[in-house]
């Protein structure tokens, strides 16, 4: 049985929204979901200059992505997060407060701003960890 265990040392800051290291034990698979931007099924980026539209696309991205892997939101342990300098974090994170709130512990977030993507018109890039049991 798989086990993922979130933790918040004492000797170290806690914050409501991110935990500060994860265990995983047990039997399970863990998927590795590359940089997703706000591209749709047909290629077309969605939401050229407005990252809250562009978080929405990519967020159904990386629940396609989970879901092809036989997998959720509940199973992501890491979230690594690409912000286009100018951009607003809080703004970007919006689309997925409903989801993330719904989870018993947060999981890891690193969030990074960049100068540019590789495409000019992308705002944010995700990319995420999930550990699924088997």
């Amino acid at each position: 049985m798989s086990n993922v265990k979130f933790l918040n040392p004492d000797t170290m800051a806690k914050n409501p929204a991110f935990s500060q290291l994860a265990i995983v034990s047990g039997n399970n698979k863990t998927v590795y979901i590359g940089g997703q931007n706000a591209v749709d099924v047909d290629g077309n980026i969605v939401g050229k200059g407005n990252i809250e539209q562009q978080a929405e696309q990519v967020l159904k991205n990386i629940e396609a992505a989970l879901t092809a892997a036989d997998a959720g939101i509940e199973h992501v342990v890491k979230w690594n997060i690409y912000f286009v300098k100018g951009q607003s974090p809080q703004v970007a994170m919006r689309p997925f407060q409903p989801k993330l709130k719904k989870l018993k512990s947060p999981q890891l977030v690193t969030g990074v701003f960049v100068e540019a993507l590789a495409n000019p018109d992308f705002l944010l890039e995700i990319e995420v960890i999930a550990v699924v049991p088997e």
